[in-house]
């Protein structure tokens, strides 16, 4: 059945905002404002409390001011999480209650994971738990006061775990995105390909009749007005049913591929094909041998060979008589086409489009397609389709 690329996003991959855009320039900010007003009431407490320690409301305000870095970490994570880190160390180590100063701190770790300097994150929190705690017990001198700081350390390891999580996902979600942008694009070509290989059959086969017919008729309209007139018929016919084809895959294209469409040539309609072929003036003898019908895919592929065979043996080869044969052998339909034409020039080393895509077609359904020289001057092309093809197209 033909093909249609449509958008087939499997269910729970929706892709999320952030593989396709960047997110909104607010969002850089969150993390600094959430930061800063958390500590602001700790900072103020600190300015006025005389019985503090002399540097903790340096070290909070310190620490507070670390906040605006958080406003680099989407362009530069790895420096922003050593930097607060360092700026966050002395307030952590002087304060006693809520570890709210640890919280730039914390936005630093998880933004740096999730934007790939994981390398900077794990050695900046294995310097932290290490720095931390000594230096708690060298500004307050008391041996416990390193507790603190190591299960902050710990708090913070679970956070970096969360961090991976999050990139880990969205690095899921991001290889999801690419996957379905390559099958949307794969076929989309795919459908170029099909829909270019139809049109070029359609047309090129039609438009060399007119040419054929238009030619016999100018030659004969003044001594043989009957044939001319023949010649004129011809022409009619051959462009109404090229229009009737290119509109069956145009309208097939309005309707994405689920509208009616009216019926594919096939081998039944190969002898309509060769009737006009004779009235143009090339001999075509045709013999078909099949015990049965072929099926839609195999049909409309052999209809298409030949139809692109008579069309080259007559416009490019101007060969005087072409044999058509079709028969079944071991299972495969094997399609013989020979003409007395001039055959392929000796050093052509690439193919037409016209052969590549009767190629594409063989080989699409399983079958193989090939030409050699005719005895005696001309072109034999033969392709082999299988008579039960594994999956019907």
């Amino acid at each position: 059945m033909p093909f249609s690329p449509r958008d087939e996003t499997p269910v729970g991959t929706r892709t999320p905002p952030w593989t396709e855009r960047e997110r909104p320039r607010g969002t850089r900010w969150f993390p600094v404002v959430v930061a800063a007003l958390l500590q602001l009431p700790g900072l103020l407490i600190a300015l006025f409390d005389a019985a503090g320690h002399p540097l903790t409301a340096v070290a909070m305000l310190i620490a507070f001011l670390s906040s605006g870095l958080l406003a680099l970490g989407r362009a530069h994570p790895g420096p922003v999480v050593v930097a607060i880190a360092v700026l966050c160390v002395p307030a952590i180590a002087l304060t006693n209650g809520p570890p709210l100063s640890a919280l730039p701190l914390a936005f630093a770790v998880v933004g740096a994971v999730v934007r790939g300097a994981r390398v900077w994150a794990w050695w900046t929190l294995a310097a932290f738990a290490v720095a931390a705690p000594l230096a708690a017990f060298l500004l307050t001198s008391r041996p416990t006061s390193i507790i603190r700081p190591l299960i902050l350390a710990l708090v913070l390891v679970l956070l970096l775990g969360v961090g991976e999580a999050l990139r880990n996902r969205r690095e899921r979600f991001r290889e999801v995105s690419r996957t379905l942008a390559a099958r949307r694009e794969a076929a989309a070509e795919a459908e170029r390909l099909r829909i270019a290989r139809e049109l070029h059959d359609v047309l090129a086969h039609s438009l060399s009749q007119i040419s054929v017919q238009a030619g016999v008729g100018l030659h004969l309209f003044d001594t043989r007005p009957e044939k001319a007139r023949e010649s004129l018929e011809a022409i009619k016919t051959t462009s109404g049913q090229a229009l009737e084809e290119v509109r069956g895959v145009l309208g097939f294209l309005r309707s994405d591929g689920y509208a009616d469409r009216s019926p594919e040539p096939d081998v039944s309609r190969i002898p309509v094909l060769v009737e006009t072929y004779r009235r143009a003036g090339l001999e075509v003898t045709y013999e078909n041998t099949l015990p049965h019908g072929a099926s839609a895919a195999t049909g409309h592929a052999l209809y298409r060979i030949v139809q692109e065979s008579l069309t080259n043996a007559g416009r490019h080869a101007q060969a005087q008589h072409v044999d058509i044969r079709i028969a079944e052998v071991d299972g495969w339909y094997v399609l013989t086409i020979a003409d007395d034409g001039r055959g392929r020039p000796d050093d052509a080393v690439t193919e037409g489009k016209g052969m590549l895509g009767m190629r594409e077609r063989a080989e699409l359904l399983g079958g193989r397609f090939g030409t050699r020289p005719t005895d005696g001057g001309g072109l034999t092309v033969e392709a082999r389709l299988p008579a039960r093809p594994a999956e019907a197209a």
